[in-house]
């Protein structure tokens, strides 16, 4: 986790410096603007001896409906493996929207709300393999930062997320989750691109 955060500030900073050297290079989000972009989360969790960790990869693409406001219609695809080397994969999409606070700005918090649905597989280490459907709700701050006229880079840190999950078997009763973190559990980089 560190080696992450080491080489995403590393990333940042040489961006950061690279565009300082060019003034003429500000982004900047309007009504009608189009972007696709990329995020990729970790997430670990640790209680006792048990722990587990988890990787997301989620392409976007979204569209500005007004000044500060952008929708947003996602992939996801993810892995994760725990402590007794439980295999879990993902596969799911999502919409939501993000309000940007200084859209016209190339530094700007947002605050993202979205609703997805996912199906998962999970392989126990000896175990019988089954599936899960899950759907979920979430809202997360956020910052995105423009190191061009059309590449900006964005992350998010926690969120106020609601998840059911149910498998996929007869009788199988639905597990509800609501968590809140701010902290760095859960985090997400990723960089767009805005199409001219």
């Amino acid at each position: 986790m560190k080696k992450v955060l080491l080489i995403a500030a590393v990333a940042v900073f040489g961006l950061t410096s690279a565009n300082a050297q060019d003034e003429n290079k500000t982004g900047s989000f309007a009504k009608g603007d189009i972007y696709a972009s990329g995020t990729v989360g970790f997430n670990s969790f640790k209680q006792g001896d048990a722990k587990s960790n988890d990787f997301t990869f989620s392409p976007a693409v979204g569209y500005f409906i007004s000044e500060n406001i952008a929708l947003e219609l996602n992939l996801l695809v993810g892995t994760g493996e725990d402590t007794a080397e439980t295999k879990t994969s993902m596969f799911g999409g999502g919409l939501g929207a993000t309000y940007f606070f200084t859209p016209s700005n190339e530094f700007s918090f947002t605050l993202g709300a979205g609703v997805s649905y996912a199906t998962a597989k999970v392989e126990p280490n000896g175990g019988t393999e089954s599936k899960v459907n899950a759907f979920g709700f979430a809202v997360a701050p956020g910052l995105n930062y423009f190191v061009s006229n059309c590449i900006a880079l964005r992350a998010s840190i926690g969120a106020l997320s609601y998840t059911s999950a149910k498998a996929d078997f007869d009788g199988a009763e639905a597990a509800n989750n609501i968590a809140f973190n701010l902290d760095l559990s859960d985090i997400n980089f990723g960089i767009t691109y805005k199409f001219n």
